[in-house]
C-alpha cells in the first residue's frame, strides 16, 4: 500500500536533527501537484533565508504510470542530498508529498557518505514524526435510473454503504458509484433495482484509506 500525510493538502510536519554541528530541518508537506511542491520549496527558502542549502524531493501522483518524481541537491555535491531524500520517500511508499531539508552548515565538512546519511536521517526523522494514512484505489461505475425510481434507488444504495460520487440529470438520472469490490457493488445494485440496473465502467479514483 502507498501512504501520504493524513489531512488535507497543505498539511505538514517538521523535525530537526544535528550532525557534527550542522542543523538539518526537514519538513514534509502533502501536495497534489508539481506546482504546489515547487511553491513549497520556495516558501521554505523564504522561511530560512540565511540557510546554506534547501535540498528537496517530491513524489506526485497515485498511479505509477503517471507518477512524477523530482529532486535537487541545491548546491551540495551531486547525489548526496536530493536523491537520498527521494529514496527515503519512495522507500516508505509515500506519494503526494514534498520533503525539503534545510541545512545550516556547522563548520565541519561531512563528506559524501556523511551527507547521504545526514539527509536520509533527516527525512527518516520527519517521516517517523508524521501521521500517515494509506491510499486506496476505488473503481468507478455509472448507473442510469429513470427519474421515478432515482430517489428510492439512491437512498437504498447509500443505506447499503455504497459511495455515490456524483449525480447528473438528463433523460436518465445517472449515478457515479465508487467501490473497492466491483462484484459486491454489482450484487447491491442488482438487489436494489431488481436486476434491471446495469453498471458501466467509468475509470477510478484514489482516496485516503
Amino acid at each position: 500500500m502507498q501512504y501520504t500525510l493524513a489531512g488535507r493538502t497543505g498539511t505538514e510536519t517538521s523535525a530537526e536533527t544535528t550532525v557534527k554541528h550542522s542543523r538539518f530541518i526537514a519538513t514534509l508537506r502533502r501536495v497534489h501537484t508539481e506546482q504546489e511542491a515547487r511553491e513549497f520549496v520556495d516558501e521554505q527558502r523564504r522561511t530560512y533565508p540565511d540557510a546554506r542549502h534547501h535540498c528537496w524531493a517530491f513524489v506526485v501522483g497515485d498511479e505509477q504510470v503517471n507518477r512524477l518524481e523530482r529532486s535537487s541537491d541545491d548546491g551540495e555535491p551531486g547525489g548526496t542530498a536530493g536523491v537520498p531524500i527521494l529514496q527515503m520517500l519512495t522507500g516508505r511508499d509515500l506519494v503526494n508529498v514534498v520533503a525539503v531539508v534545510t541545512r545550516y552548515f556547522g563548520g565541519i565538512k561531512l563528506g559524501a557518505g556523511g551527507l547521504v546519511r545526514a539527509y536520509s536521517g533527516a527525512v527518516g526523522a520527519v517521516v517517523d514524526a508524521a501521521t500517515l494514512t494509506g491510499r486506496s484505489r476505488l473503481e468507478l461505475f455509472t448507473l442510469g435510473i429513470d427519474h421515478a425510481d432515482a430517489g428510492r434507488v439512491e437512498a437504498e444504495l447509500r443505506g447499503r454503504g455504497v459511495v455515490v460520487v456524483d449525480t447528473s440529470y438528463a433523460e436518465w438520472v445517472v449515478f457515479t458509484l465508487a467501490a473497492r469490490d466491483s462484484t459486491e457493488l454489482a450484487d447491491q445494485v442488482a438487489a436494489v433495482t431488481a436486476g434491471r440496473g446495469a453498471l458501466d465502467p467509468a475509470g477510478s479514483m484514489w482516496v485516503d484509506a
